[in-house]
């Protein structure tokens, strides 16, 4: 009779759940998914080091077609209750959105029903009660409302397989299934809304995938309002449509295809004859994806608008990371609220999304502004007016050439403290600042500039040299340009997974702009070591994080007006979003024709009664200057990495006593450590700032419990003297007393694994057989490596 208190959980699991599971049905091969691991683990970022977090790993998650989960299973060993895992259970299902959950010790589950559709929320159900997979994917049908057999066969067709293993992530995974099933209920205008860098174009392509091979919709089309998002998405993402996909020109349309992607430029002008849309009947299309639709599409009067008017028998579905909601626009007015949200929040936090860490930088005449003298004039004898200029005036009005020499110097210094190489991207105020600042950054770098002239480069919609590195500044392999300087050019659409700083120093109002800026350096990439980014902001600019709206659920404030209320074009910023008074910007992207003819943005300056004064003679000084990293909840936290640190250690024990304990019990250290570090306790950076020679051992109790410390070899000349090693033979005793000086060397870690004795100089003494056979065997040796522990921590 198997005891089964005595089963790992493992056992558990493979002797009780899964036949119970195969004994009512569920295919092992099609429907069990055992130790799914469905996040990547938060990316904690110290200093110049980082770590990985915890993944969330669900113990079993069923699934009725490889493309709907139904169900989690969280197992526990049999000396835990029925329901120990049932929260821990909860919290997986629903990140998944799976609305069935399941929790065991082997004797019995207990159910927990999200559905509301059951008498009980909760039971305890036997091992042989467990319920088939047609039994669950009927009460999901009747829970997502999704009667009819056409819809149940639309949500069923399966995702597009490449053959090499690549599956959604789970939330894509929830965003694609909940936009299809609303599809399959006849929902007509659809948003999704997912954070920049979450594989937008991606999930786009499943959902058309699902539902024109479920033959639910036959003729799409794709609209995007940059020539190389539609080129990049035709080329990579969309690429098994194959010949049944085109792309839409200015020229006589060819209606013989199903897939069709097109500018929204492309198919729209101010001259009637310019609407090649029209060539189309308005019953074409029963399908309609739109791309970044928080941009035109969700003006009323835009030109973008009318695209989908003329279509409004088609199902339209918008894709942003930003929604657009002012009182005069809005993304949900036309869409309805979203079917899915993924956020940067939840990006960052499941380490799918870059973190990063602000260096947020005041200079002295931005804080305490500057006035001209009496009658003073600029470098080209312009009059000043008389008045206090402060930071919103820098760089719009008041030039100041020693103040962009400085943020040039800021930001070469810190790219030489880090990495010289690393993909920046310098937000400006307009053209004319991207041009000196450009100018100021080649000055502080002329030999790095003289091997490679595009070390630093403008790219604005005005400058073709400029815009024609834009591909290479993107691509990872290309090593040049690595500075760029901008003003509105790359502030979306840019794809830049390898950018590792990005400079603020740009006047941002609005919030959609902001979002779309940071997205820029939200991507990881791990074949080239980008996994943060850094943000270094000289206009306040990230005081817009503390923002409810930063990273909130997006809120209708849009009050609807008649046809004579449009808001004027001049008073309209990057995506339309009306301007504070007096407040001009340095590029537009409005409805009205800011675009050229091959769909990208000019970034024009707009001047329009702007007086600029320049001086050369102004001294500026950086008056404050402070570090920010991004904390576990989400929010900015201002703090040293000792106090980060002490309070990481104190979460996992809250005494000295504690501490010791679980130190002292630990077979081995090593676990110890690497709980700490899962759970963000960074010791190499922590060993820079306290010392090197330290134990990790000394550096947590320092950190943490204020003791003070002692260097490694400090513990191991007090073990010598303690002379305990004479009771052993003299190989043994060369044995400890050399395992001892290797501590001392490199730490705990590496005396612990058996395997150091294959290692020089245990070579020279014998082999490890040999060395092992000297304690009188395996658990001999293992048992004097411990004592040889507990004196080290006495």
């Amino acid at each position: 009779m198997v005891d089964k208190k005595s089963l790992s959980e493992r056992d558990i699991c493979s002797k009780y759940i899964t036949p119970a599971l195969m004994g009512v049905g569920w295919d092992l091969h099609t429907q069990i998914r055992e130790e799914v691991s469905f996040t990547k683990g938060r990316v904690i970022v110290r200093g110049k080091l980082h770590t990985r977090g915890e993944q969330k790993r669900a113990d079993y998650v069923l699934y009725y077609k490889p493309n709907i989960p139904l169900a989690v299973i969280e197992a526990k060993a049999n000396t835990l209750s029925v329901g120990a895992g049932m929260q821990q259970a909860l919290n997986y299902a629903e990140a998944l959105g799976v609305p069935f959950v399941f929790s065991s010790n082997g004797d019995a589950f207990l159910m927990h029903d999200r559905t509301g559709l059951s008498d009980k929320t909760e039971k305890e159900i036997t091992l042989d009660d467990f319920p088939s997979p047609s039994a669950l994917w009927q009460q999901y049908c009747q829970w997502k409302g999704l009667a009819s057999t056409e819809a149940q066969h639309t949500i069923e067709m399966p995702y597009y397989d490449d053959g090499t293993g690549r599956a959604p992530r789970y939330y894509q995974a929830s965003a694609i299934n909940n936009t299809i099933e609303a599809v399959a209920k006849n929902q007509q205008r659809i948003l999704l809304v997912m954070a920049t860098g979450t594989g937008k174009t991606y999930t786009a392509f499943q959902i058309i995938w699902r539902l024109w091979k479920s033959g639910t919709k036959k003729r799409i089309l794709f609209l995007a309002d940059r020539n190389i998002l539609v080129d990049q998405t035709k080329n990579n993402d969309f690429k098994p449509f194959g010949a049944a996909m085109t792309k839409i020109s200015k020229r006589q349309i060819d209606k013989s295809y199903e897939i069709y992607l097109s500018l929204y430029q492309a198919v729209t002008g101010s001259e009637e004859e310019k609407n090649i849309y029209k060539q189309f009947s308005p019953d074409f299309f029963d399908l309609i994806v739109i791309d970044e639709c928080h941009r035109g599409s969700a003006a009323e009067d835009s030109a973008w608008r009318d695209v989908l008017s003329y279509f409004s028998n088609a199902t339209h579905i918008g894709l942003t990371a930003t929604p657009k909601e002012t009182k005069d626009v809005s993304s949900i007015y036309y869409f309805g609220d979203p079917v899915y949200s993924y956020t940067l929040k939840q990006g960052i936090e499941d380490g799918f999304l870059a973190p990063y860490k602000v260096v947020r930088i005041d200079i002295d005449v931005d804080l305490q502004g500057w006035r001209p003298s009496q009658n003073q004039t600029d470098k080209y004898g312009q009059l000043i007016e008389d008045r206090i200029y402060n930071q919103i005036d820098m760089d719009r009005i008041l030039v100041l050439e020693k103040r962009t020499e400085l943020v040039a110097k800021k930001i070469t210094e810190f790219l030489n403290a880090s990495d010289p190489f690393a993909k920046t991207i310098v937000f400006c105020d307009d053209i004319d600042h991207a041009e000196r600042m450009r100018q100021a950054l080649v000055n502080l770098n002329p030999e790095r500039v003289q091997a490679n002239r595009k070390y630093v480069m403008r790219i604005t919609g005005d400058e073709k040299e400029g815009k024609a590195e834009l591909d290479n500044f993107i691509n990872p392999e290309e090593t040049y340009p690595v500075i760029a300087t901008t003003s509105k050019l790359m502030t979306t659409g840019v794809d830049a997974q390898t950018c590792k700083l990005i400079v603020l120093d740009q006047h941002i109002k609005s919030m959609t702009e902001f979002k779309q800026i940071i997205g820029r350096g939200t991507r990881i990439n791990e074949d080239f070591g980008k996994y943060w980014f850094t943000i270094m902001d000289f206009k306040k600019a990230t005081e817009l994080f503390a923002d409810p709206a930063f990273d909130g659920e997006p809120v209708m404030i849009y009050e609807p007006k008649g046809d004579d209320s449009v808001v004027p074009p001049d008073e309209e910023d990057l995506d339309g979003e009306t301007l504070e008074s007096g407040e001009e910007v340095g590029g537009t992207c409005s409805d009205n024709g800011d675009y050229g003819d091959d769909g990208e943005i000019n970034d024009e300056e707009v001047n329009s009664g702007r007086i600029k004064y320049v001086l050369s003679d102004v001294t500026v000084h950086v008056i404050g200057e402070r570090v920010q990293y991004y904390g576990s909840e989400g929010k900015l936290i201002t703090e040293s990495l000792k106090d980060y640190t002490r309070k990481a250690i104190r979460k996992d024990y809250s005494s000295l006593d504690a501490f010791l304990r679980t130190w002292s019990n630990a077979e081995r250290k090593a676990i110890i450590l690497n709980e700490l570090i899962q759970h963000g306790v960074m010791l190499e950076p922590l060993a820079e700032e306290v010392g090197k020679g330290f134990d990790a051992f000394d550096l947590i109790c320092h950190v943490a419990f204020d003791q003070p410390p002692l260097t490694r070899r400090e513990r191991a000349d007090k073990v010598k003297k303690r002379n305990y090693f004479t009771k052993y033979g003299e190989q043994a005793r060369q044995v400890l007393e050399t395992l001892l000086d290797k501590y001392a060397d490199t730490g705990i870690e590496n005396i612990e694994d058996i395997k150091v004795l294959t290692l020089d100089p245990f070579k020279s003494m014998g082999s490890p057989s040999e060395l092992v056979s000297a304690f009188g065997g395996k658990s001999a040796y293992m048992a004097a490596l411990h004592e040889l522990e507990g004196y080290l921590y006495a």
